[in-house]
């Protein structure tokens, strides 16, 4: 038997001798990467999803290596207690084809029994904990891929490969294997708890930068508006409701035909005066996006442009045919293809192709079909990409797409933040400005329910941003026997709806989007009845948070916090959290329990003659985790924790939990998010021990914040002493003086008192 060489330099131990190597580095006292080669080779290309560079040599670690003698890597906390040992290493050698000379890779690790781990990106399989998962994992509509878990025990892996990847999972073992690598490459984060894990994910891949305020609004959508009238008059209705809106979302075909699909530019003629659309909804002080899409038709500049330069991918994507009747003509080929994202000057085109709608003012990019769309065919991964073999970069296709996007716009301008709205996503997307949502959802409680755990999952990998289409994408059975437009007068789709928005306010962006249906508001009925004023109500409270959530959006971006929290984030101790799936957490002080099964409807899709009463009381079950005590928001009743309590989950309701001790500031009644300054806040406390909360400000849609341009004002609770502390940093438009009007609330018992405030620090007795 050869002997074993160990050697220690600059952070980085190499483990040669047998049938592998064995690389260490550290990238910091919390983050190691590990990689491991069969011929002595180490992959030196740049991480597409690293941003962060090695650290050198760690004096005292947080996180210990011990490789064995037999390669394999035990990782230990600095007491030496063990936190995750390998299994088996596997490599088999690709020997002909684009891809000869790499390997297919595998790598095992033991875990636990009732270990559970989180994370993995967004799987539409309803569960918390990914234990026990077996699958394939390539980027698609409905389910995207990070390659990254997390486990309970305060530890965190990244595998680090762009190809098709396996998880499998047999109760006591993991493994990942990938088609196609140069060496077995990933890294281990040591964050303690599931926060700490986050945090260094984000100072490996990258950090989370401001999302405009007025992207936290409420978005109205649909497949799709036909018309610029049509899209100017949803605006103005909801203007004319006097019901918040900031976002108005265009979708796809506004460029004419599938032979000119995604032109990034208005040729369909029921759009003759784009500028004029684009000016009337921003005089009506609303947001436009619009869809953008990977592929072009051949009728467009961009295809002409990439066609010359050899850059577009060959296979088949969507849509399958030129002509708009449906099934399609494949008679008629679309020739859409998608272009080579993975070329910087395919992206450098792209954007000079969207520049068309960036100079007209367009505010935000509905970046469709960045998995992208694929129909297989035998042989579509070996063509080449600029980055190698389409099967070896597959994956990445979402954040090489969106990040050529948001590089390009950065460069142009720091007056307007980013916003992308994608539908994949890949480890790192989180730095880009971008927000993910789940995909082509059915309109059924069985896909609703799957979004709480798909969301809460997705932020345990370190992406915060994520939302679902409310009400669900596909909602046809509820229409009247097959008659599109008439589902929202179906009492079974109105009740899921309901609950699906009132899910959708705790959701880092609230957008109501769904095909054969109309979403807005009137389309639900009138003012003064229940359904239209259960979701007149939720829209509001959405506003009404608004201090909450962008001050919450300030510590995700600054403090690497989460949106929505999983309730094992918060409270790892209580075991009957573990594995929830149906409750979280939305920031640090409000725990949310949406409704989840019918209650007045049968849950089932079909067209219903007759509504339901929906004035009856309901009630539903939830449980509290124990640590502390919550307070009821709608009655301030107190409830202590690890216990389970019956609450009101009437139709206009959705059960919400305040955590004692919190600090919770509520705005103006408007009807977008910049209407009216915030210098009449009420500020809710509510009885504990202690508390505290940090009210952020800047100027809402640039990026002076990242020069300092912003101002925090920290309220610190400590039994009943609240201390409004001395204004930090200033911004343009600041506002000097303001009021406070503080209501403590301990139970039954609720005072109130008014503060003017000026900037300098203030103590009061509750």
């Amino acid at each position: 038997m050869k002997k074993l060489l160990v050697s220690l330099v600059m952070g980085v131990i190499c483990v040669c001798g047998f049938a592998q190597e064995v690389k260490v580095t550290y990238y910091s006292p919390k983050i190691v990467r590990i990689q491991k080669s069969a011929d002595g080779k180490f992959r030196t290309k740049p991480s597409v999803s690293v941003t962060m560079a090695p650290q050198g040599k760690v004096a005292k670690p947080d996180v210990k290596v011990n490789v064995g003698a037999d390669g394999k890597v035990v990782f230990t906390d600095a007491k030496g207690k063990v936190l995750l040992s390998e299994g088996s290493s596997s490599f088999k050698a690709i020997t002909d084809g684009l891809d000869k000379g790499a390997w297919e890779v595998s790598q095992s690790w033991k875990l636990d029994p009732d270990e559970p781990i989180y994370g993995l990106g967004m799987l539409q399989n309803g569960k918390m904990s990914q234990r026990g998962e077996n699958r394939e994992m390539i980027q698609s509509n409905l389910e995207d891929y990070q390659n990254f878990f997390q486990s309970v025990k305060g530890y965190g892996v990244f595998w680090d490969n762009y190809s098709p990847t396996t998880i499998a999972d047999d109760g006591t073992t993991l493994s990942l294997s990938s088609q196609v690598a140069e060496d077995i490459d990933y890294y281990f984060i040591y964050g303690g708890n599931a926060d700490g894990v986050i945090a260094c994910v984000r100072a490996l891949t990258g950090k989370v930068p401001m999302m405009p305020l007025w992207t936290y609004g409420y978005h109205q959508s649909r497949e799709r508006y036909k018309s610029q009238q049509e899209l100017l008059d949803v605006v103005k209705g909801y203007r004319a409701a006097g019901v918040p809106l900031d976002g108005i979302i265009q979708d796809w075909q506004y460029w004419g035909t599938n032979y000119t699909w995604n032109a990034m530019e208005f040729l369909n003629e029921l759009f003759p005066r784009p500028q004029d659309m684009v000016d009337q909804v921003h005089e009506m002080n609303a947001h436009m996006s619009i869809s953008i899409w990977q592929s072009f038709g051949p009728m467009t500049k961009p295809y002409r442009q990439l066609k010359e330069k050899g850059l577009l991918l060959d296979f088949e994507t969507w849509p399958a045919s030129g002509l708009s009747s449906w099934p399609p003509r494949r008679d008629y080929p679309s020739g859409v293809v998608c272009y080579d994202v993975y070329s910087p000057e395919a992206r450098d085109i792209y954007w000079e192709n969207l520049t068309r709608l960036y100079n007209m003012g367009i505010d935000a990019w509905w970046m469709d079909s960045t998995d992208p769309d694929h129909t297989y065919h035998e042989g579509d991964f070996d063509q080449m990409t600029a980055m190698g073999s389409w099967r070896s970069v597959r994956n990445i296709f979402p954040i090489m797409t969106a990040e050529g996007v948001y590089d390009h716009q950065r460069a142009v301008s720091n007056d307007k933040r980013v916003f992308i709205l994608t539908r994949s996503t890949f480890m790192g997307q989180q730095r880009i400005g971008a927000n993910t949502w789940s995909g082509d959802t059915q309109s059924t409680w069985e896909d609703f329910r799957k979004q709480i755990p798909l969301c809460l999952n997705f932020t345990l990998t370190g992406s915060p941003h994520v939302n679902s289409d409310i009400g669900g994408f596909f909602p046809g059975a509820y229409n009247q026997r097959g008659v599109p437009q008439t589902c929202s007068t179906n009492p079974g789709f109105q009740e899921l709806y309901v609950r699906w928005l009132q899910f959708g306010l705790f959701n880092p962006m609230m957008r109501s989007h769904g095909e054969t249906s109309r979403r807005e508001i009137w389309e639900f009925g009138k003012k003064g009845e229940p359904i239209y004023d259960a979701i007149e109500k939720t829209i509001k409270m959405r506003y009404a948070l608004m201090p909450y959530i962008y001050s919450t959006s300030w510590q995700v971006s600054a403090n690497d916090d989460s949106f929505m929290r999983a309730l094992v984030m918060d409270y790892a101790a209580d075991r009957n959290v573990w594995d929830m799936n149906d409750e979280f957490m939305f920031g640090r002080s409000l725990l949310v329990a949406p409704v989840t099964e019918a209650m007045y409807m049968p849950e089932r899709r079909a067209w219903y003659e007759e509504f339901p009463d929906w004035t009856q009381k309901k009630e539903m079950e939830v449980y509290l985790p124990a640590g502390n005590r919550w307070y009821d928001y709608a009655t301030n009743k107190v409830y202590g924790g690890g216990a389970t309590v019956k609450v009101d989950a009437s139709i206009d309701h959705c059960p919400l939990f305040v955590r004692e001790g919190s600090i919770l500031p509520i705005g103006p009644e408007v009807q977008y998010t910049s209407e009216k300054p915030w210098d009449d806040l009420l500020i809710c406390v509510y009885a504990g021990p202690k508390g505290n909360f940090t009210l952020y400000e800047d100027e809402g849609d640039n990026y002076n914040y990242e020069k300092g341009a912003y101002s925090t004002i920290d309220f610190t609770l400590k039994g009943r002493k609240l201390t409004i502390g001395a204004r930090k940093g200033s911004y343009p438009g600041m506002l000097q003086n303001r009021t406070f009007r503080i209501m403590y609330i301990d139970g039954n018992t609720v005072k109130g008192q008014t503060v003017s405030y000026s900037g300098k620090a203030v103590t009061i007795n509750l």
